[in-house]
């Protein structure tokens, strides 16, 4: 019998960290915006309900909020991060392999268990789970993620199964028939332009795909799309890895909250920048050659003309140590302002990321290469006091302490579990 996946994912995520916090947003519309408060990225399923799409700006749907009374708030990525770490620490107590996907999702073999364990084990973790940080969770159980996958869009829109979908024990035939009643626009891996793609074929649901021949999906969706109809069929093509691969290329930008026109803003806003595409660095323990500055003012202005730049240079050695990659980007922000903009957006891209082990000394530059172990004490010293402190409380001058420039967050809910200035009090 092929090794059964399980996939647990949490419900509309930064809307029930919200509501753990706050039972009495329980059965009203809620959303949660993005960055700079800019769209809804979490939506309750009252909102869903109200026709809200994802991704919606809050401009365009700002008359059915107030019409409706939905709930808005700001993202709080801090009090998010701390209940996904908390979640996951949750799933390592039902298996020794977890595989995490992403900030509210994680992919688990049950090779430790049988058949007849599956769902009973299902039920424990979604009440465990509940109990220990009141967030909902569906799970999907099947022969491959993918299905895995289409199990949980079941278990999720279909209340009889209690928040748990398995075809574990069903033949291909019978999976066909749930096949039949999924979207092809809800198959992991195939978006909404891709799915449109599809639909001039024909091939509106999981089923028609896999009664599509090899040939064509490869025509259409290349060798993914291969994959996909094979692991909807119970071929499964990824082997597990409790770690995810490395990332190639690191990009930290965000849009500012206001127009910024001085040039110590921007310096603060790409420092802050730097010191968090390091610290993803460092947690991947990787060194990158290459930084790349970019600066922009609004597309979408009438009355001001476009100005965007961009620079990258090359460090004489790879590096992930924080101030080094501040030192350069100050230097290329300098040649690339332009007084007079009011600049939307700023971000940073670190590129030619190698393994930590393998950094290549330089032939010339004995004392930098004396400097690689000390600046990786350092860094080490500060991820501590922050893993354990916070990220707040420690941080590098450059960045800023103010930070005018940081995007918009009014209706941002305390950090409950982060902050003891703004723990849930009782009253």
């Amino acid at each position: 019998m092929p090794t059964m996946f399980a996939v647990v994912d949490c419900n509309n995520f930064f809307v029930s960290c919200e509501r753990a916090f706050n039972p009495g947003l329980e059965n009203k519309p809620v959303i949660v915006l993005s960055n700079n408060d800019g769209c809804a990225v979490s939506r309750s399923n009252e909102a869903k309900a109200l026709g809200i799409p994802m991704g919606a700006p809050l401009f365009k749907i700002r008359d059915l909020v107030q019409e409706h009374g939905v709930r808005v708030f700001s993202s709080n990525f801090e009090l998010y991060g701390d209940m996904s770490s908390r979640i996951m620490k949750t799933l390592e107590e039902f298996s020794p392999e977890v595989e995490y996907y992403s900030v509210d999702e994680a992919f688990i073999p049950l090779s430790f268990y049988s058949a007849d364990q599956y769902e009973t084990w299902a039920e424990k973790v979604r009440t465990t789970i509940m109990q220990y940080t009141g967030i909902p969770v569906s799970i999907g159980i099947a022969p491959t993620r993918t299905l895995a996958k289409a199990a949980n869009e079941f278990a999720k829109k279909w209340e009889i199964c209690n928040g748990v979908f398995s075809f574990a024990a069903l033949s291909q035939t019978q999976i066909n028939y749930y096949l039949q009643q999924l979207p092809v626009g809800d198959v992991w891996g195939i978006g909404y332009t891709s799915a449109r793609t599809l639909q001039t074929a024909n091939i509106y649901t999981a089923y028609d795909l896999i009664q599509t021949s090899e040939l064509t999906v490869r025509k259409y969706l290349k060798i993914m799309g291969v994959r996909t109809r094979a692991e909807l069929l119970c071929i499964s093509c990824a082997a597990f890895s409790e770690n995810r691969a490395p990332k190639k290329g690191i990009l930290s930008s965000r849009s500012f909250g206001q127009r910024v026109t001085e040039l110590h803003d921007l310096e603060e806003a790409v420092a802050s920048y730097i010191d968090t595409a390091c610290h993803k660095l460092r947690k991947q323990h990787s060194v990158a050659r290459f930084l790349t500055v970019y600066i922009r003012s609004s597309y979408y202005s009438k009355t001001e003309p476009y100005y965007g730049n961009s620079m990258t240079m090359a460090l004489p050695i790879a590096s992930n140590y924080t101030p080094t990659f501040i030192q350069y980007g100050l230097q290329m922000l300098k040649k690339i302002f332009k007084p007079g903009v009011r600049y939307a957006k700023a971000g940073v891209f670190l590129s030619e990321i190698t393994p930590q082990h393998t950094i290549q000394q330089h032939l010339f530059l004995q004392k930098e290469n004396n400097q690689i172990g000390v600046r990786q004490s350092i860094s080490d010293a500060v991820d501590a006091v922050r893993n354990r402190y916070g990220r707040s409380s420690i941080g590098f001058a450059a960045a800023g302490i103010h930070k005018k420039w940081q995007g918009k967050n009014e209706q941002r809910t305390p950090r409950y579990t982060t902050h003891l200035t703004e723990l849930l009090t009782a009253y």
